[in-house]
Protein backbone atom coordinates (compact mmCIF):
# COMPACT_ATOMS: atom_id res chain seq x y z
CA UNK A 1 0.00 0.00 0.00
CA UNK A 2 1.51 3.25 -0.97
CA UNK A 3 2.10 5.89 1.50
CA UNK A 4 0.97 4.28 4.29
CA UNK A 5 2.86 2.38 7.04
CA UNK A 6 1.26 -1.43 7.80
CA UNK A 7 2.23 -1.82 11.72
CA UNK A 8 1.21 -5.53 13.32
CA UNK A 9 0.21 -7.03 16.98
CA UNK A 10 -0.73 -3.48 17.73
CA UNK A 11 -3.71 -3.60 21.11
CA UNK A 12 -5.86 -0.58 20.03
CA UNK A 13 -5.71 0.76 23.30
CA UNK A 14 -2.84 2.50 22.16
CA UNK A 15 -5.09 4.51 19.95
CA UNK A 16 -7.73 5.60 21.90
CA UNK A 17 -8.15 8.61 24.51
CA UNK A 18 -9.49 5.46 27.15
CA UNK A 19 -6.55 3.60 26.86
CA UNK A 20 -8.57 0.25 26.40
CA UNK A 21 -9.87 -1.94 23.78
CA UNK A 22 -7.67 -5.32 22.69
CA UNK A 23 -5.98 -6.02 19.25
CA UNK A 24 -6.19 -5.43 15.82
CA UNK A 25 -5.58 -8.15 13.05
CA UNK A 26 -3.09 -5.19 11.79
CA UNK A 27 -2.67 -1.57 11.80
CA UNK A 28 -2.49 0.81 8.90
CA UNK A 29 -0.93 4.04 9.54
CA UNK A 30 -1.82 7.33 6.25
CA UNK A 31 0.12 9.82 6.40
CA UNK A 32 -1.76 11.54 3.05
CA UNK A 33 -4.88 11.52 1.90
CA UNK A 34 -3.87 9.98 -1.24
CA UNK A 35 -2.83 6.67 0.57
CA UNK A 36 -5.63 6.86 2.73
CA UNK A 37 -8.59 6.72 -0.21
CA UNK A 38 -6.34 3.72 -1.77
CA UNK A 39 -5.39 1.89 1.44
CA UNK A 40 -9.51 1.73 2.11
CA UNK A 41 -10.11 0.91 -1.41
CA UNK A 42 -7.71 -1.64 -1.54
CA UNK A 43 -9.00 -3.37 1.95
CA UNK A 44 -12.69 -2.73 0.73
CA UNK A 45 -12.02 -5.10 -2.67
CA UNK A 46 -10.31 -7.69 -0.48
CA UNK A 47 -13.55 -7.70 1.97
CA UNK A 48 -11.24 -7.06 4.52
CA UNK A 49 -13.08 -5.53 7.80
CA UNK A 50 -12.19 -1.62 8.42
CA UNK A 51 -12.16 0.03 11.43
CA UNK A 52 -11.15 3.78 11.26
CA UNK A 53 -9.47 5.65 13.63
CA UNK A 54 -8.73 9.47 13.85
CA UNK A 55 -8.19 10.89 17.07
CA UNK A 56 -9.36 7.74 19.22
CA UNK A 57 -11.17 10.71 21.48
CA UNK A 58 -14.38 9.18 21.08
CA UNK A 59 -14.41 5.44 20.68
CA UNK A 60 -15.08 2.37 23.38
CA UNK A 61 -13.17 -0.52 21.71
CA UNK A 62 -14.27 -4.06 23.42
CA UNK A 63 -11.04 -5.79 24.92
CA UNK A 64 -11.34 -8.32 22.50
CA UNK A 65 -10.14 -6.05 20.11
CA UNK A 66 -11.35 -5.72 15.59
CA UNK A 67 -10.69 -9.08 13.85
CA UNK A 68 -9.40 -6.57 10.34
CA UNK A 69 -7.44 -4.17 9.66
CA UNK A 70 -7.38 -0.72 11.66
CA UNK A 71 -6.80 2.72 9.20
CA UNK A 72 -4.84 5.32 11.64
CA UNK A 73 -5.62 8.59 9.76
CA UNK A 74 -2.76 10.81 10.20
CA UNK A 75 -2.92 12.93 7.55
CA UNK A 76 -1.95 16.67 8.12
CA UNK A 77 -2.08 19.97 5.64
CA UNK A 78 -3.73 23.12 6.79
CA UNK A 79 -4.83 26.12 4.17
CA UNK A 80 -6.37 29.53 4.56
CA UNK A 81 -8.37 30.83 2.05
CA UNK A 82 -11.00 33.52 2.01
CA UNK A 83 -14.51 33.70 -0.16
CA UNK A 84 -16.40 36.96 -0.65
CA UNK A 85 -14.29 38.76 2.09
CA UNK A 86 -15.09 35.74 4.60
CA UNK A 87 -12.11 34.03 5.62
CA UNK A 88 -12.11 29.93 6.32
CA UNK A 89 -9.44 27.06 7.53
CA UNK A 90 -9.61 23.96 5.36
CA UNK A 91 -7.72 21.01 7.53
CA UNK A 92 -7.07 17.23 6.26
CA UNK A 93 -8.67 15.29 8.55
CA UNK A 94 -5.63 13.71 10.68
CA UNK A 95 -4.88 17.27 11.81
CA UNK A 96 -4.98 17.36 15.77
CA UNK A 97 -8.32 19.53 16.75
CA UNK A 98 -7.11 21.58 19.16
CA UNK A 99 -3.74 22.23 17.64
CA UNK A 100 -5.89 23.39 14.36
CA UNK A 101 -7.77 25.97 16.82
CA UNK A 102 -4.29 26.71 18.17
CA UNK A 103 -3.31 27.83 14.37
CA UNK A 104 -6.60 30.00 13.93
CA UNK A 105 -5.79 31.88 16.78
CA UNK A 106 -2.37 32.30 16.17
CA UNK A 107 -3.38 33.10 12.73
CA UNK A 108 -5.44 36.23 13.99
CA UNK A 109 -8.20 34.62 13.49
CA UNK A 110 -11.72 33.64 15.46
CA UNK A 111 -14.72 31.73 15.69
CA UNK A 112 -13.01 28.24 16.80
CA UNK A 113 -12.04 29.14 20.23
CA UNK A 114 -14.77 28.05 22.43
CA UNK A 115 -13.90 24.50 21.06
CA UNK A 116 -10.25 24.91 22.53
CA UNK A 117 -9.01 21.60 24.49
CA UNK A 118 -11.11 18.73 22.84
CA UNK A 119 -9.38 15.90 21.83
CA UNK A 120 -9.10 13.72 18.43
CA UNK A 121 -9.13 14.43 14.74
CA UNK A 122 -10.47 17.93 12.79
CA UNK A 123 -12.18 14.92 10.91
CA UNK A 124 -14.22 13.38 13.28
CA UNK A 125 -15.60 17.06 14.39
CA UNK A 126 -18.66 16.92 11.81
CA UNK A 127 -19.32 13.00 12.44
CA UNK A 128 -21.16 14.19 16.15
CA UNK A 129 -21.36 17.57 15.58
CA UNK A 130 -18.73 18.46 18.23
CA UNK A 131 -19.60 20.87 20.44
CA UNK A 132 -18.52 23.08 23.93
CA UNK A 133 -19.05 26.61 25.32
CA UNK A 134 -21.88 27.50 23.59
CA UNK A 135 -20.38 26.87 19.76
CA UNK A 136 -20.99 23.69 17.92
CA UNK A 137 -19.21 22.51 14.47
CA UNK A 138 -22.36 23.23 12.76
CA UNK A 139 -22.30 26.65 13.78
CA UNK A 140 -18.85 26.98 11.85
CA UNK A 141 -18.89 24.38 9.08
CA UNK A 142 -18.22 25.22 5.51
CA UNK A 143 -17.94 22.23 3.90
CA UNK A 144 -16.66 18.13 4.20
CA UNK A 145 -14.95 16.11 1.89
CA UNK A 146 -16.04 12.86 1.36
CA UNK A 147 -14.45 9.68 0.28
CA UNK A 148 -17.50 7.36 -0.86
CA UNK A 149 -16.50 3.54 -0.24
CA UNK A 150 -19.41 1.94 -2.36
CA UNK A 151 -18.79 4.25 -5.55
CA UNK A 152 -14.96 5.31 -5.10
CA UNK A 153 -15.96 8.95 -6.02
CA UNK A 154 -14.64 11.77 -3.43
CA UNK A 155 -16.51 15.24 -3.11
CA UNK A 156 -17.10 17.92 -1.13
CA UNK A 157 -20.39 18.34 0.56
CA UNK A 158 -22.02 21.31 2.32
CA UNK A 159 -23.36 21.26 6.34
CA UNK A 160 -26.85 21.00 5.16
CA UNK A 161 -26.42 17.46 3.34
CA UNK A 162 -24.92 16.43 6.95
CA UNK A 163 -28.47 16.35 8.98
CA UNK A 164 -26.09 17.89 11.82
CA UNK A 165 -28.08 18.11 15.50
CA UNK A 166 -27.39 17.87 18.95
CA UNK A 167 -24.08 15.75 18.52
CA UNK A 168 -25.12 13.42 15.54
CA UNK A 169 -25.21 14.03 11.86
CA UNK A 170 -26.30 11.11 9.36
CA UNK A 171 -22.20 10.14 9.57
CA UNK A 172 -22.17 8.96 13.22
CA UNK A 173 -22.24 5.24 13.35
CA UNK A 174 -22.06 4.33 9.46
CA UNK A 175 -18.54 3.69 7.79
CA UNK A 176 -20.05 3.69 4.31
CA UNK A 177 -17.99 7.13 3.89
CA UNK A 178 -14.77 8.52 4.87
CA UNK A 179 -13.84 12.33 5.97
CA UNK A 180 -10.96 13.23 3.96
CA UNK A 181 -11.18 17.02 5.07
CA UNK A 182 -13.35 19.72 6.57
CA UNK A 183 -13.53 23.33 6.43
CA UNK A 184 -14.65 25.93 8.58
CA UNK A 185 -15.88 29.99 8.52
CA UNK A 186 -13.61 32.07 10.34
CA UNK A 187 -14.07 35.55 12.08
CA UNK A 188 -11.28 38.17 10.61
CA UNK A 189 -9.18 40.23 12.95
CA UNK A 190 -9.09 37.75 16.11
CA UNK A 191 -12.68 38.40 17.13
CA UNK A 192 -14.38 35.95 19.00
CA UNK A 193 -17.29 33.79 18.09
CA UNK A 194 -20.44 35.17 20.06
CA UNK A 195 -20.06 34.04 24.22
CA UNK A 196 -23.32 31.99 24.68
CA UNK A 197 -22.45 29.90 27.80
CA UNK A 198 -22.65 31.94 31.07
CA UNK A 199 -19.79 30.41 32.84
CA UNK A 200 -17.72 31.64 29.99
CA UNK A 201 -19.10 35.05 29.80
CA UNK A 202 -18.41 35.13 33.18
CA UNK A 203 -15.02 34.53 33.85
CA UNK A 204 -14.40 36.75 30.67
CA UNK A 205 -16.27 39.48 32.16
CA UNK A 206 -18.62 39.95 28.74
CA UNK A 207 -22.10 40.51 28.71
CA UNK A 208 -23.39 37.05 27.23
CA UNK A 209 -24.13 36.98 23.26
CA UNK A 210 -21.05 39.54 23.09
CA UNK A 211 -17.95 38.94 22.05
CA UNK A 212 -13.97 39.57 22.76
CA UNK A 213 -10.48 37.90 21.67
CA UNK A 214 -10.67 35.13 20.47
CA UNK A 215 -6.92 34.37 22.30
CA UNK A 216 -8.70 35.33 25.33
CA UNK A 217 -11.52 33.35 25.25
CA UNK A 218 -9.22 30.23 24.19
CA UNK A 219 -7.04 30.60 27.50
CA UNK A 220 -9.87 30.67 29.62
CA UNK A 221 -11.59 27.83 27.69
CA UNK A 222 -8.71 25.78 28.08
CA UNK A 223 -8.50 26.60 31.91
CA UNK A 224 -11.88 25.79 32.53
CA UNK A 225 -11.56 22.40 31.00
CA UNK A 226 -8.55 21.63 32.85
CA UNK A 227 -10.21 22.49 36.10
CA UNK A 228 -13.08 19.39 35.02
CA UNK A 229 -10.05 16.84 33.58
CA UNK A 230 -11.13 17.29 30.29
CA UNK A 231 -7.63 18.00 29.11
CA UNK A 232 -5.56 15.38 27.99
CA UNK A 233 -2.64 14.71 30.11
CA UNK A 234 -0.61 11.56 30.31
CA UNK A 235 -0.12 11.58 34.40
CA UNK A 236 -3.60 12.30 35.60
CA UNK A 237 -5.88 9.72 35.22
CA UNK A 238 -8.94 11.59 35.39
CA UNK A 239 -8.22 12.59 31.85
CA UNK A 240 -8.10 9.25 29.94
CA UNK A 241 -11.69 9.41 29.35
CA UNK A 242 -13.67 9.74 26.40
CA UNK A 243 -14.67 13.08 27.52
CA UNK A 244 -18.27 13.56 28.15
CA UNK A 245 -19.67 9.61 28.72
CA UNK A 246 -23.56 10.53 27.92
CA UNK A 247 -25.41 13.33 26.07
CA UNK A 248 -27.06 15.52 27.93
CA UNK A 249 -31.02 14.04 27.49
CA UNK A 250 -33.07 16.11 25.65
CA UNK A 251 -37.15 15.36 27.20
CA UNK A 252 -40.09 15.47 24.80
CA UNK A 253 -41.75 18.52 25.61
CA UNK A 254 -45.65 16.34 26.29
CA UNK A 255 -42.91 14.98 28.64
CA UNK A 256 -41.05 17.81 30.10
CA UNK A 257 -43.69 18.69 33.09
CA UNK A 258 -44.21 14.95 34.54
CA UNK A 259 -40.00 14.35 34.34
CA UNK A 260 -39.08 17.77 36.13
CA UNK A 261 -42.20 17.02 38.71
CA UNK A 262 -40.83 14.06 39.84
CA UNK A 263 -37.21 15.28 39.70
CA UNK A 264 -38.73 18.05 42.32
CA UNK A 265 -40.53 15.07 44.12
CA UNK A 266 -36.99 13.41 44.68
CA UNK A 267 -34.80 16.98 45.35
CA UNK A 268 -37.14 19.06 46.66
CA UNK A 269 -39.19 22.03 45.16
CA UNK A 270 -36.69 24.35 46.39
CA UNK A 271 -33.98 22.53 43.88
CA UNK A 272 -32.73 24.69 40.83
CA UNK A 273 -33.08 22.16 37.47
CA UNK A 274 -30.56 23.04 35.18
CA UNK A 275 -32.71 23.34 31.73
CA UNK A 276 -32.30 24.96 28.57
CA UNK A 277 -34.25 25.31 25.37
CA UNK A 278 -34.11 22.46 22.55
CA UNK A 279 -35.94 21.51 19.23
CA UNK A 280 -39.60 19.90 20.39
CA UNK A 281 -38.39 19.42 24.32
CA UNK A 282 -36.21 20.43 27.29
CA UNK A 283 -32.69 19.64 27.62
CA UNK A 284 -31.28 18.31 31.56
CA UNK A 285 -27.47 18.67 32.44
CA UNK A 286 -26.51 14.83 32.67
CA UNK A 287 -24.13 15.71 35.01
CA UNK A 288 -25.84 17.21 37.01
CA UNK A 289 -28.98 14.34 36.90
CA UNK A 290 -25.62 11.87 37.70
CA UNK A 291 -24.22 13.54 40.50
CA UNK A 292 -27.97 13.56 42.11
CA UNK A 293 -28.86 10.25 41.41
CA UNK A 294 -26.08 9.10 44.07
CA UNK A 295 -22.80 9.37 41.43
CA UNK A 296 -20.43 11.81 43.01
CA UNK A 297 -17.27 12.51 41.52
CA UNK A 298 -14.71 9.56 41.69
CA UNK A 299 -17.60 7.46 42.20
CA UNK A 300 -17.16 4.28 43.26
CA UNK A 301 -13.67 4.58 44.85
CA UNK A 302 -10.27 4.75 45.56
CA UNK A 303 -10.10 0.77 44.66
CA UNK A 304 -11.86 0.95 41.63
CA UNK A 305 -10.69 0.34 37.98
CA UNK A 306 -13.23 2.82 36.34
CA UNK A 307 -14.60 5.55 38.37
CA UNK A 308 -16.33 9.16 37.35
CA UNK A 309 -13.95 11.25 37.39
CA UNK A 310 -12.88 13.70 40.63
CA UNK A 311 -13.57 16.78 38.87
CA UNK A 312 -16.28 16.20 36.52
CA UNK A 313 -19.20 13.08 36.86
CA UNK A 314 -19.57 13.30 33.24
CA UNK A 315 -16.66 11.64 32.55
CA UNK A 316 -15.82 7.64 32.88
CA UNK A 317 -12.04 7.08 33.19
CA UNK A 318 -9.46 4.30 33.37
CA UNK A 319 -7.63 4.51 36.33
CA UNK A 320 -4.44 2.22 34.73
CA UNK A 321 -5.68 -1.22 35.12
CA UNK A 322 -9.30 -1.42 33.66
CA UNK A 323 -10.53 -3.30 31.00
CA UNK A 324 -13.77 -2.28 28.34
CA UNK A 325 -15.81 -4.52 30.28
CA UNK A 326 -14.84 -2.54 33.75
CA UNK A 327 -15.85 0.82 31.65
CA UNK A 328 -19.30 -0.46 30.29
CA UNK A 329 -20.50 -2.05 33.66
CA UNK A 330 -19.99 1.52 35.41
CA UNK A 331 -21.62 3.16 32.69
CA UNK A 332 -24.46 0.83 32.85
CA UNK A 333 -24.49 1.38 36.54
CA UNK A 334 -25.00 5.53 35.96
CA UNK A 335 -27.50 5.00 33.05
CA UNK A 336 -29.30 2.76 35.10
CA UNK A 337 -29.35 4.72 38.32
CA UNK A 338 -30.68 8.24 36.84
CA UNK A 339 -33.16 6.14 35.05
CA UNK A 340 -34.03 4.68 38.66
CA UNK A 341 -34.00 7.86 40.28
CA UNK A 342 -35.93 10.30 37.84
CA UNK A 343 -37.06 8.80 35.30
CA UNK A 344 -34.65 9.72 32.50
CA UNK A 345 -32.68 7.74 30.48
CA UNK A 346 -28.94 8.56 29.30
CA UNK A 347 -27.37 7.74 26.16
CA UNK A 348 -23.70 7.34 25.27
CA UNK A 349 -22.13 9.42 23.20
CA UNK A 350 -18.74 7.56 21.97
CA UNK A 351 -18.64 5.48 19.26
CA UNK A 352 -18.77 1.46 20.14
CA UNK A 353 -16.58 -1.17 18.68
CA UNK A 354 -17.00 -5.26 19.06
CA UNK A 355 -18.82 -3.90 22.37
CA UNK A 356 -22.00 -2.82 24.25
CA UNK A 357 -23.57 -1.28 27.56
CA UNK A 358 -25.17 -4.00 29.07
CA UNK A 359 -28.88 -4.07 29.20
Amino acid sequence: MTNSQHITGRRLAELTTLRLGGPARSVVRCDDTDSLVTTVGELDSAGEPVLLIGGGSNLVIGDDGFDGTAVLIATSGIEYGDEAGRPYVTAEAGNDWDALVADTVAAGFGGLECLSGIPGAAGTTPVQNVGAYGVEVADVLRSVRLFDRATGSVEWVSPESLGMAYRTSVLKGRDDHVVLAVSFWLNPDGVSAPIAYRELARVLGVDEGGTTEAAQVRAQVLALRAGKGMVLDDGDHDTWSAGSFFTNPIVAEAEADAVLARIADRLGDDVSIPRYPADAGVKLSAGWLIERAGFTKGFPGDDAPVRLSTKHTLALTNRGSATTADLLALAARVRDGVRDAFGVDLHPEPVFVNCRLPR
